[in-house]
């Protein structure tokens, strides 16, 4: 007879299980924004990164401009308690990259990335902006770091259950070209392990050891000789629990809030786990 499972096991399901439901029900109100906002730009992938939707600075805030990038087969509200809590504690602007949740690839979504972050920092003046990428937002915005900009305008990525090895998972659906590039012998993913010399962007990976969607689990820990990168095991966690996860949301704002500080510490151990709890 097998081992029951953990106490800790059972409440980080429970967790995972209620914020699904709570994402369901405002998945709907993300298509809703995002067609009132092709009503005014066009299509999601061909529209004035300009026009991305914003949440207006708090009076008198100086820190960078923060873009946000949902995973496949999502939209923006994932990102809805993330978003709030960024806002209210200071950022600048919050903007929302929304891309085709089903097409395109990863390279091209990130030239598309380029372009809107461009656009972010010539609307606000900014120097530069930090990145948060949810699941595959989060191999969109490692791939733009990494191949595109290197370090001209991204000063952090933070990715939240991105597979960074790839997913044992996405095998099962791999006739899909965008999953496709999910699965650990991708094309894609094997340039990512490649050579990234040049690129000055921070990287900050959160993962969960709950996470069915990421396997292994600690595919979505963030190792290269190259990058400078610190990967943070949030215990309890699951896929969609990652970026409404109390502790995340706060760590990542703590990160935003004093990124000089906090990124020369991450930078310190680059590779090496930390831990939170959920």
């Amino acid at each position: 007879m097998g081992a029951l499972p953990s106490v800790d096991v059972l409440r980080g399901t429970v967790r995972e299980v209620v914020w699904t439901v709570g994402h369901l029900a405002l998945y709907p109100t993300g298509l809703l924004q995002l067609g009132l906002d092709n009503l005014r730009a066009g299509p999601a992938d061909g529209a004035d990164p300009a026009d991305a939707p914003e949440l207006p600075p708090p009076p008198g805030s100086a820190a960078l401009p923060v873009v946000l990038v949902h995973g496949l087969a999502d939209n923006r509200s994932i990102f809805a308690v993330l978003g709030r809590a960024l806002r209210r504690d200071g950022m600048s602007s919050v903007h929302l990259f929304d891309h085709h949740p089903l097409g395109g690839d990863i390279r091209s979504k990130a030239e598309l990335l380029d372009r809107h972050i461009a656009q972010v920092c010539a609307r606000t003046g900014a120097p530069g902006v930090h990145v948060v990428g949810h699941s595959l937002g989060g191999l969109v915005a490692r791939y733009h770091a990494q191949f595109v900009d290197r370090g001209a305008r991204v000063r952090t990525v933070v990715t939240l259950g991105t597979p960074h090895r790839g997913t044992a998972a996405a095998q099962l659906l791999r006739a899909h070209p965008l999953v496709r590039e999910l699965c650990p012998d991708s094309p894609v993913i094997a340039e990512l392990a490649g050579p990234a010399p040049g690129c000055t962007t921070r990287f900050v990976a959160y993962w969960g050891d709950l996470d069915p969607f990421v396997v292994p689990c600690s595919s979505g820990a963030l190792v290269h000789p190259d990058l400078d990168a610190a990967s943070v095991l949030v215990r309890g966690a699951g896929h969609l629990t990652l970026p409404a996860c109390r502790t995340v949301v706060a760590d990542v704002c703590a990160l935003f809030r004093s990124s000089a500080e906090m990124l020369r510490t991450a930078a310190s151990a680059p590779g090496r786990p930390t831990a939170l709890a959920a």
